[in-house]
Parts: structure tokens; C-alpha cells; sequence
């Protein structure tokens, strides 16, 4: 984990891809096709920026 990794919120997260819904985002999650996140107690989830890069460069070599 890098010193500018940061923990980022379903709403940033889903701007990060364009876009994509929380449904999908969500359905993905269900499925195991999303990136690592943690679940606060408030059933919130969070994902460390360096996780979504890395699910996204694993996105972008298996294309």
C-alpha cells in the first residue's frame, strides 16, 4: 500500500468507471468479479484505490 493509497466510497468508485451503476457494481460484488473491499459496521463498503487499479489492470490484460 502506497502513501497516497486511500480508501474511496461506492459513489467514487463508480465515477471512476465511467459511470458504471451501483446495481451492476453491486451484482459484480455478488457474482466475486469486483475489486477486494472492506464492510464497515454501518454496512458501507470501502476499497483501497491500489485494490481497484489492481482489478482493473487484471481487467485490461485478460481484454
Amino acid at each position: 500500500m502506497s502513501r497516497r493509497d486511500e480508501l474511496m466510497t461506492v459513489p467514487e468508485i463508480l465515477a471512476e468507471l465511467g459511470g458504471v451503476s451501483r446495481r451492476t457494481f453491486y451484482r459484480w460484488r455478488e457474482l466475486g468479479n469486483a475489486p477486494a473491499g472492506l464492510k464497515l459496521p454501518n454496512g458501507e463498503i470501502r476499497i483501497w484505490r491500489s485494490e481497484l487499479a489492481s482489478w482493473l489492470e487484471t481487467l485490461r490484460e485478460a481484454a
